[in-house]
């Protein structure tokens, strides 16, 4: 490795505090049955990252300043070119975010409002699966957040009976030689 020091992997998300509220838990279900969703900590994940949008948007609300208006600016167009927001918004807009906005813009929610999978869990194994692409660039995780400018540019690639996957080639040649 070289000498290089690995970080720690931290959560990417947060539990809820109460884990057996039946209302929260019956909302979360119905999240997993409409996106196809494989497990609830999938939603926990995108909540955290909408909260942490969220709260930047309070902290620069309550700024002023050369440096808040810049963070507003990056803030405003990172979420405009995901789709989220529309031209010209503001930080409130970013406040009235939900979590199914977010949903929305997954690679595997798009894969099926396209019409290339028949159900949410069936784009979810074609995206898993390496057959999907976005700029002509294999994709293969589902939670992958679509920008405006790539949501043309999905498509969908199946292997021909001669074309062998990545791993398959691997295999046949004796593993990573490289």
């Amino acid at each position: 490795m070289n000498g290089e020091i690995l970080k720690r992997q931290r959560k990417k998300y947060s539990k809820p505090l109460h884990p057996w509220e039946k209302t929260r838990m019956d909302a979360e279900d119905a999240l997993l049955r409409k996106y196809g969703l494989r497990r609830k900590k999938e939603i926990w994940k995108t909540a955290t990252i909408l909260r942490n949008w969220r709260r930047q948007a309070r902290r620069l609300l309550a700024m002023t300043g050369k440096q808040a208006e810049l963070e507003t600016k990056q803030l405003l167009e990172r979420l405009r070119k995901l789709g989220l927001i529309r031209e010209g918004a503001t930080l409130d807009d970013v406040l009235g975010l939900t979590l199914e906005d977010l949903l929305e813009r997954r690679l595997q929610t798009m894969v099926y409002r396209k019409g290339l999978a028949q159900t949410p869990r069936q784009a979810r194994q074609m995206v898993i699966h390496g057959h999907i692409t976005v700029s002509g660039n294999r994709v293969n995780v589902p939670s992958y957040l679509v920008s405006v400018n790539e949501e043309k540019e999905i498509g969908c690639v199946f292997p021909t009976s001669g074309e062998r996957s990545e791993s398959e080639r691997s295999e046949k040649s004796g593993g990573d030689q490289g």
